[in-house]
C-alpha cells in the first residue's frame, strides 16, 4: 500500500476500466467509460485523493478518499469515493488491506468518521465492510432503478475516533 502518484495515471486508468463490468451495477457507466488513455486524475481526483494497492511489482487497486462536503462543519469526516480491485487480483484481500490502511492513515490526522455508499445488491461489499467494522447508517430505498430494478443505496460508516 502507499500514497498515489502522477505517474500511476495511465495504470489507474486502465484498471478502473478493467474493474468495471455490468454487475458493479450501473450499466450506463460501462457504456459511458472513459477510454483508458484517458486521464484518471484531474482537479476533483488529485493523486493525493488515492492509495494504491502493489502486488508483485504491479499497481492492482486502489481507494479514493475525499471529504463528502466543503463544509468546514463536515471536515472530521472522510468518505470512500473509489474503491477498485483488478479482477485478476481479487479474493485475495486486497480490498480489505486498502480499507485498513486508509483508516489508520485517516486516524493518523485526527479523522473521526469514514462513510461511504454501496448499492444493496453488492453483498460481497457489503460483507467486507461489516467485517471492517462499517455499520448502516442508512438507505435511500428505491435510489436506483437498474435494469428495470429497484435498488437500494445503503450508507454505511465507522468512528476512526471516540467523540469529543
Amino acid at each position: 500500500m502507499r500514497p498515489a502518484r502522477l505517474t500511476d495515471d495511465t495504470t489507474l486508468a486502465r484498471l478502473s476500466a478493467d474493474a468495471w463490468s455490468a454487475e458493479s451495477g450501473f450499466p450506463s457507466l460501462i457504456e459511458n467509460l472513459p477510454q483508458t488513455n484517458a486521464p484518471f486524475f484531474g482537479a476533483e481526483n488529485p493523486p493525493e485523493a488515492h492509495l494504491v494497492a502493489e502486488l508483485d511489482g504491479s499497481v492492482v487497486g486502489y481507494i479514493r478518499l475525499k471529504p463528502p462536503t466543503r463544509l468546514p462543519e463536515n471536515s472530521h469526516v472522510m468518505q470512500v469515493q473509489g474503491l477498485a480491485v483488478h479482477p485478476s487480483a481479487r479474493r485475495r484481500g486486497i480490498a480489505a488491506m486498502l480499507l485498513t490502511e486508509a483508516m489508520q492513515r485517516l486516524r493518523e490526522r485526527g479523522t473521526r468518521k469514514l462513510t461511504l455508499r454501496v448499492l444493496s445488491t453488492n453483498t460481497a461489499a457489503i460483507a467486507l465492510y461489516e467485517r471492517l467494522g462499517f455499520t448502516c447508517e442508512g438507505v435511500l430505498r428505491g435510489e436506483f432503478i437498474i435494469k428495470g430494478r429497484d435498488v437500494d443505496d445503503v450508507l454505511m460508516a465507522i468512528p476512526l475516533q471516540a467523540h469529543a
